[in-house]
């Protein structure tokens, strides 16, 4: 068994909040960073001034999603993240540019790696068990919580800190832009609803779970099955779910909700409709990225959606995308993600 016990976001949601549950913060602009929290509570002035926005904000979630729970030193230390540290990957490549390839400052290209992420925070927990990182772009968080499923069977671990960090630079935003990856002109609920054109809210992630075999009080949830899939077709996808329902004990039936992330992209959300209407036409179809905004790791916030609507044993109204959710109290939910039609992943979670 595979429990969720604690975890931290920084998003463009409030940071370590769940406001976002009752109140979200609305966004009209097509690019919004994160809201920065006080970093001092976790990291040492001086170690930060040396650290990229998503180290920081990596160590940071990392932290205090410990610090929630009893567990001090997890068993392993897992990862996902599309492109790790751009903001310093920039700086280096800048600087390079700049002085000719001579004299280059080494802190840049530490920090530029994808795995540094794992590293520092394992440096910092003086952690020195299994360390991985997953850079799938759009599947990094689902590669890496699959990853910790698998080793939790093996009986290798106990406990887990999985993590999906990304990060979006103004210079990677323009880039993306040029190629149709955000959605242009103002934003609004409405319009990524309904939305029959490309383009997304851009938005960056950081979020932090616990994981541990045992149950305490204060668990959000059971992660009862994972399976991922590449450019599967109808009967594949078909028997992948079924196969994933039956070995919990379920059916379709028993699923009470299905979230997804639909972005307001209409070639992204044509692939979660069709799933909806094929296999959960009478379920609530709910969403998330219009409230978090699109990135490499937004998956892992998907999973944040549903653990705490577990945790909290109700739906909020504007996380539905459509079907009624009124007088219910939800006991599995399943989690789907997509990245391009190509690579696939679900997860089903349980109400403790």
């Amino acid at each position: 068994m595979v429990y969720i016990q604690s975890i931290a976001h920084i998003s463009i949601q409030e940071p370590f909040e769940e406001k976002w549950f009752e109140s979200p913060l609305i966004y009209k602009e097509r690019y919004v960073r994160s809201i920065e929290p006080d970093f001092s509570e976790f990291i040492a002035p001086m170690a930060a001034r040396r650290m990229g926005k998503i180290l920081k904000r990596a160590l940071a979630t990392s932290l205090k999603t410990i610090k929630d729970t009893s567990i001090e030193k997890p068993d392993a230390i897992i990862t996902g993240t599309g492109l790790g540290c751009i903001e310093n990957t920039e700086k280096f490549l800048t600087a390079m540019l700049d002085n000719n390839e001579e004299l280059l400052p080494p802190t840049y290209f530490m920090q530029s790696t994808h795995n540094t992420i794992s590293s520092q925070i394992a440096v910092y927990l003086k952690c020195h068990s299994y360390n991985s990182t997953y850079s799938h772009r759009g599947t990094s968080f689902d590669s890496a919580l699959l990853d910790a499923f698998i080793q939790f069977q093996l009986g290798e671990i106990s406990s887990a800190l999985v993590s999906g960090h990304d990060e979006l630079t103004p210079g990677y935003f323009a880039l993306l832009d040029k190629i149709g990856y955000w959605k242009k002109g103002e934003i609004s609920e409405e319009i990524l609803r309904d939305s029959q054109t490309p383009g997304a809210l851009a938005g960056e992630a950081s979020v932090s779970f616990m994981l541990d075999k045992n149950k305490t009080k204060n668990s959000f949830c059971e992660i009862k099955g994972i399976e991922m899939l590449y450019k599967p077709d109808k009967v594949q996808f078909k028997k992948t779910l079924a196969s994933l329902l039956q070995s919990n004990g379920l059916n379709e039936k028993d699923i009470d909700a299905v979230i997804v992330g639909i972005s307001g992209d209409v070639n992204n959300d044509s692939v979660y409709k069709n799933m909806h209407s094929e296999f959960f036409p009478d379920k609530p179809l709910l969403w998330y990225k219009h409230i978090f905004g699109e990135s490499y790791s937004a998956s892992g916030l998907g999973l944040y959606t549903a653990a705490t609507i577990l945790k909290n044993k109700k739906i909020p109204q504007h996380i539905v995308y459509c079907n009624n959710v009124k007088n219910i109290n939800p006991k599995n939910i399943l989690v789907y993600n997509h990245f391009q039609n190509k690579d696939h992943s679900l997860i089903l979670l349980s109400s403790c």
